[in-house]
């Protein structure tokens, strides 16, 4: 009897190197897409098995560029595989991917900012993604605005970032990194920076250390707020990080009272959970 997972694995281990890949397409990385490609297969196999069991998921990457990372998830064998590039040359350059897919491989071209991914892949969901730095953090912060408006629409997120973002999307109170993104990161998934890859990794190597963060998201009781009033906390909190809150809070009188939150102390030491009881207050 064939094993359809064992013929996958077979055709493409058949796909010649990446390099070969990126010679043949003329896929120069381009700076202005921010373009990094991992070309280590052992590395990007490292990064699909962060996500975990894929078999009862359908995937989604943004940038798979010469199809490093989309070979990996490929080989998790998920329900399906759908990656969003906006870079015609590396189109051409996953035909034989998506043929050695045969039918797990779906490839969009487009601009992930303006993908829905909700209408664009059928749940259960799931993204992993050597994320375009250049677009990284508005691209996550949308994903996190899906996940409170849609709760459930992503069983997981596997995305690299500049070590600089992750630590920023990791950070607590104690952290001279701690803010807006960790906030409503923290509020709404679970997050962990699961290991580092340094500027070697990749081609070309950029200026700095990356960093493999995984999210999964959390269950909000009935009364969690909008998005929209936790953006508006935070950014009046964060706006002057030096104020005390009652300055920074000043539009709105007796927010604080009502939240129960000491007006005197200065956002950065603000556990998440009192910016979300400010933002139910508002």
């Amino acid at each position: 009897m064939s094993d359809p997972a064992a013929e996958l694995v077979a055709r493409l281990d058949a796909l010649p190197p990446l390099r070969d890949v990126i010679s043949q397409n003329q896929l120069r990385a381009e700076k202005k897409l921010g373009q990094n490609f991992i070309l280590d297969l052992n590395i990007t196999d490292k990064i699909a098995r962060a996500a975990g069991d894929m078999t009862k998921r359908n995937v989604v990457e943004i940038g798979p560029g010469p199809g490093g990372l989309t070979r990996s998830l490929l080989r998790q064998n998920p329900l399906s595989l759908t990656a969003v590039e906006f870079d015609t040359r590396a189109v051409a350059a996953l035909g034989p991917l998506q043929e050695a897919g045969a039918g797990k491989l779906s490839v969009v071209t487009g601009d992930a900012l303006r993908q829905n991914l909700l209408e664009l892949v059928p749940a259960p969901r799931g993204i992993v993604a050597n994320l375009p730095y250049n677009i990284a953090t508005p691209l996550l912060t949308g994903w996190l605005e899906q996940l409170r408006n849609n709760p459930g629409c992503f069983d997981s997120m596997v995305l690299m970032f500049q070590r600089e973002v992750a630590m920023r999307i990791t950070a607590t109170p104690a952290d001279k990194e701690y803010g807006r993104l960790a906030i409503i990161t923290q509020w709404l998934c679970d997050a962990d920076r699961v290991f580092d890859l340094p500027p070697s990794a990749f081609v070309p190597p950029p200026s700095v250390t990356s960093s493999v963060v995984r999210f999964f998201p959390k269950t909000l009781p009935a009364d969690a707020p909008p998005f929209a009033a936790v953006e508006k906390i935070t950014a009046a909190a964060f706006g002057q990080r030096r104020k005390m809150l009652k300055a920074c809070l000043k539009p709105w009188p007796g927010l604080l009272e009502k939240a129960g939150i000491d007006g005197t102390k200065r956002a950065e030491q603000l556990p998440v959970s009192d910016f979300i009881k400010l933002a139910q207050a508002l």
